[in-house]
């Protein structure tokens, strides 16, 4: 039966579909192979041939295509054993499906009935088939980036994501990078839609909340290293609260300007600013020049008071003792003291004098000593001996010894200078 049934059915026959005359589309034998219709509808004779023998009627039909073959026994159990290998090869086939390999770089998240049921690690995995059981591979070690206030390039701009408000009522242009990689792939299939989108929407509400809390200069120029630290630490809170398993690697600044349309009236703003910064570092270098100066001056006049009241307190102190011991001495004896005092007042009153005035008699007849002269006098002669001597004394304050020796001519002739003025004064009294 099998045997038949190949020959019946094989397509190395080179009569297969040509035995007989005309086939019915005007093809005559040996003039090359048969159509596919031409097949079809001669595999169906044959069929209905073989279905017609078993039943018993209907030998006579195919006329002379069939009469020089034997008939063919049809047998159910071939039929059968054919089903039941064909039904194991589709079921290796299917069991087959379930393996997948997963890369280094991801992870497979392995569902059943469509509800997650286990991750699986880089290698060769299998799973049950479809539909029982199916998988995604998601890729958590690649760095991807999202761009807020532009596209590829800063020329692109999206001036909806780029303009923002900020503090002081100014509208900026804001165009940054936000790098962030998978650090949980269950929550970042399974809990968010769109998770990509979900990344943007979050960046850019993050650095409007900080924008909007910062006036421009510090947007524009010292705080955009601080901005984008805590933006970064803002959109890892919100993503982080809607468990969406993304971990934001960093925040990058790409451009931040006013508008276009004002950026000639803003340039010159910054020029102002640039002189007033410069015009105030001018005025802070003299401060730090004359305040040092005056604070040292300052200092100086302090010590100074303080040393003049510790002196000034110190003599009055001296003086205060000193007079307790006058008092003192007084009381023993008033007369020898009232003397001492005398002598020692005009001591120091003619100590600090280079000219005396003398009453004689109390006429009112005054007599001239000058002294100062005498002294420049003796300062001369005591410098006459030079030759490497000691140095004479400044004639303006001679010493002690020196004003003393006081030579013997230019005595005598004050003596009797002072003796014919005296002798006048009284001749003029008389």
């Amino acid at each position: 039966m099998i045997s038949s049934l190949g020959v019946l059915m094989s397509l190395n026959d080179p009569q297969w579909g040509n035995r007989g005359g005309d086939d019915g589309g005007g093809r005559r034998p040996n003039q090359g192979p048969p159509d596919l219709e031409q097949l079809w509808r001669d595999l169906n004779r044959r069929l209905s041939g073989i279905f017609d023998r078993k039943r018993g009627g209907g030998g006579d039909r195919g006329g002379d295509r069939g009469g020089d073959r034997p008939p063919v026994q049809f047998n159910p159990r071939f039929l059968g054993g054919g089903i039941g290998l064909l039904l194991a090869l589709v079921v290796v086939v299917w069991l087959a499906s379930g393996f997948y390999i997963v890369d280094a770089s991801q992870r497979g998240l392995v569902l059943q009935f469509g509800r997650y049921k286990e991750s699986t690690d880089p290698g060769l995995r299998w799973r049950l088939p479809y539909p029982i059981q199916s998988h995604e591979l998601v890729n958590v070690s690649g760095v991807r980036t999202v761009e807020i206030g532009y596209r590829g390039s800063e020329k692109n701009k999206v001036l909806k994501e780029a303009l923002m408000l900020t503090d002081d009522e100014n509208i900026i242009n804001i165009q940054f990078a936000v790098q962030w990689f998978l650090n949980d792939p269950v929550e970042y299939v399974f809990n968010n839609r769109s998770p990509d989108d979900a990344v943007m929407q979050v960046a850019e509400t993050a650095i409007r909340e900080i924008v909007g809390k910062n006036r421009m200069d510090f947007v524009l120029y010292e705080g955009r290293e601080q901005i984008a630290a805590v933006a970064a630490k803002l959109m890892q809170e919100i993503l982080d609260r809607y468990q969406t398993g993304i971990l934001i690697s960093k925040v990058t600044m790409q451009n931040a300007q006013p508008p276009e349309q004002v950026q000639a009236a803003f340039d010159d703003a910054v020029k102002a600013s640039q002189d007033r910064e410069r015009q105030k570092n001018e005025g802070q270098a003299y401060a730090n020049d004359v305040i040092p100066k005056a604070r040292g001056t300052a200092a100086r006049l302090l010590e100074e008071a303080e040393g003049y009241q510790k002196r000034v307190t110190l003599s009055a102190e001296g003086d205060a003792s000193r007079f307790r011991q006058i008092v003192s001495e007084y009381a023993k004896a008033p007369e020898v003291t009232r003397s001492r005092m005398y002598l020692e007042t005009m001591q120091q009153v003619y100590s600090n004098t280079s000219k005396v005035l003398v009453d004689a008699k109390g006429q009112g007849n005054l007599l001239y000593l000058p002294l100062d002269k005498l002294m420049q006098a003796a300062g001369a002669v005591a410098a006459a001996p030079a030759g490497g001597g000691p140095e004479a004394p400044s004639p303006s304050r001679p010493s002690p010894a020196v004003s003393n020796e006081v030579p013997p001519q230019v005595v005598e002739k004050s003596d009797t200078r002072s003796r014919e003025t005296l002798r006048q004064r009284d001749r003029e009294a008389r």
